[in-house]
């Protein structure tokens, strides 16, 4: 990974739009790309970056409801086949032939980049760009915590790992009426002490307490309702299934890079919904967009840090540490 001149300036296609970015963070998917551990297809060389918003400065000759300076953040999948039972439901996330910005065409992590016309979604006039930045991250938490597991008023909620993902998830999760129980190490000390800022009914450093006892009061003893899993850590994924209660719910948001090994045969004893989630559909966008503009979502208080492109090095080392919560990067020319 390194940074490069790109001189050449793609034409847009009649339906496409040019976006001068104007916020755009480091995801954690863009750290095992790092290492070369990602899953995803890509097609190298390309600029990577994924989570970002700007404004308009170019638009296509067939382009009708975009016009030049406005504010929009940008939803990834910019090709999918259209013909798949997935994308026929509207599950473009899994579209065997997605293509996406920051993995098959260049991403965020320039002054501008270019996408189709649909992907361009406008913020709403309370959202600015950083928050509209982090639209991306939260349709992913919309797309785990509601659309795929579900969540019924009353329900206690361990959230595993307080990242910029299991924050945003804690707070989905609130939105929908769940209590929340937030686990981390002690590295994520504050992370943990921003959880119960943001509404969490208790945190647990599993390094000072034990993890099971902390839900023993909260739950009758019976444990947690819903577990989703956020650290993309193995011990994390092993503290999940012995959090959640029989007959209870898994969901895994986090991506470990590799195989893991962890006691999946409780999935079979405890009876558990285990379910996976990757990216996000249309659907979780329109509802992030709304949870961002209603103000039930705080994105300012993740934003730990800000860094010029030309240190990005420095940015993904204090990422992958744990220094941070949601870190930026600074693009513009």
């Amino acid at each position: 990974m390194e940074i490069r001149e790109v001189v050449e300036r793609k034409e847009l296609e009649p339906e496409e739009v040019r976006v001068e970015i104007r916020a755009t963070g480091i995801c954690g998917s863009d750290l095992h790309i790092f290492h070369d551990e990602i899953q995803i297809p890509m097609r190298p060389p390309v600029i990577i970056g994924h989570e970002f918003s700007g404004e308009v400065v170019e638009v296509g000759a067939a382009v009708v409801d975009l016009v030049q300076g406005d504010r929009v953040t940008g939803v990834p999948t910019v090709k999918r086949c259209g013909e798949c039972r997935y994308c026929r439901t509207d599950f473009i996330n899994l579209c065997p032939k997605r293509e996406s910005l920051g993995y098959i065409h260049n991403g965020s992590f320039a002054p501008s980049t270019v996408l189709p016309a649909r992907n361009a979604l406008k913020l709403p006039e309370t959202v600015d760009y950083r928050m509209g930045a982090l639209t991306e991250p939260l349709a992913c938490c919309v797309h785990a915590v509601t659309e795929l597991t579900g969540i019924s008023a009353g329900d206690l909620v361990a959230v595993v790992g307080p990242g910029a993902i299991g924050l945003l998830c804690q707070q989905v999760a609130q939105a929908e009426g769940g209590r929340t129980v937030v686990f981390g190490t002690k590295r994520d000390r504050h992370r943990l002490e921003l959880a119960s800022r943001l509404g969490a009914e208790r945190v647990v450093n599993i390094d000072e307490e034990e993890a099971g006892e902390s839900l023993v009061e909260l739950s009758e003893g019976y444990g947690a309702d819903v577990v989703l899993e956020c650290s993309g850590h193995p011990g994390g994924a092993q503290l999940a299934i012995d959090l959640v209660r029989r007959q209870g719910k898994f969901t895994q948001v986090g991506l470990f890079g590799k195989p893991i090994e962890f006691d999946l045969e409780q999935i079979a004893y405890k009876e558990i919904r285990l379910t996976g989630s990757l990216g996000q559909k249309p659907s979780a966008w329109r509802r992030a967009l709304t949870l961002l503009g209603a103000g039930r979502i705080e994105t300012e208080p993740l934003i730990s840090h800000q860094f010029a492109l030309e240190d990005w090095s420095t940015a993904f080392s204090v990422f992958e540490k744990g220094e941070g919560v949601k870190l930026f990067l600074d693009v513009a020319r």
